[in-house]
């Protein structure tokens, strides 16, 4: 099961989104014989039941939505929509990364236009605005970010898409650090010729919220190998000698 909002949404309740008329009405494709870490296994069952009920409901509620306004009954379908609004508003912990984050292995070759332009509307939303605003607009450009992933992880704006949400589920509507840390990381995977700072970002999260040391080492080894932005170099350097000699 994949954490996956319809982009109805982002037209119904946020003024001024675009819904695409290629989305998707029904269930979106599951990525298969995607790994699950052995501690989480007795786990699965229950969180995918979790995920598949928190897609019904906000299905029912457009349903209703839409059996509302073609009825004419405009205030009960307002009441539906301000329950969508409050649904989408809630906070949504991933529980297991691995249902979560698409696998290292997504080949991200091709140009496809669409993809291209729910990037560009994505970034239109993205970090923008005060207060409620801000956060509104960071779940805008969430669902948007997430479409690409799941629509056309052979795109080549995935690696792009993985980078912004890092941001996001590390930005302070979320500070979702683990889910923060490995979207940087499928940025760099998926495009290991990346100009971002995935790297670095995903090390500095290990390091500071984590405390994952020897992962934090293993990236900022990374850094200093592959990067060629001094001062990405510079850091990665001065804080693998710190924890290299720090306690452990």
């Amino acid at each position: 099961m994949k954490n996956v909002f319809h982009l109805s949404w982002v037209g119904l309740l946020f003024q001024g989104a675009l819904v695409f008329s290629q989305a998707p009405t029904g269930p979106l494709p599951v990525a298969k014989n995607r790994p699950v870490s052995p501690g989480a296994a007795r786990d699965v069952e229950i969180v995918e039941k979790v995920l598949l009920s928190r897609k019904d409901y906000q299905v029912s509620l457009e349903s209703l939505r839409t059996h509302y306004i073609n009825v004419g009954e405009l205030e009960k379908a307002k009441w539906a929509e301000e329950e969508l609004l409050q649904f989408h508003r809630i906070p949504k912990q991933a529980y297991l990364l691995e249902l979560d984050v698409p696998p290292p292995t997504l080949q991200a070759h091709e140009n496809i236009p669409e993809a291209n332009e729910y990037y560009r509307r994505a970034m239109q939303y993205k970090d923008k605005g005060w207060g409620q605003d801000y956060t509104d607009n960071q779940k805008r450009a969430e669902i948007l970010f997430q479409q690409i992933l799941s629509i056309y992880p052979n795109s080549d704006k995935i690696s792009d898409a993985a980078y912004q949400l890092g941001d996001i589920y590390e930005s302070r509507p979320y500070r979702q650090y683990s889910r923060s840390a490995l979207y940087f990381e499928r940025s760099f995977q998926w495009n290991p010729r990346t100009q971002l700072d995935s790297r670095l970002r995903s090390a500095r999260i290990y390091d500071k919220y984590l405390n994952e040391r020897n992962k934090a080492l293993e990236l900022y080894r990374e850094v200093a190998q592959r990067e060629l932005d001094p001062k990405r170099v510079g850091e990665a350097q001065k804080r693998m000698a710190e924890l290299s000699g720090a306690p452990r």
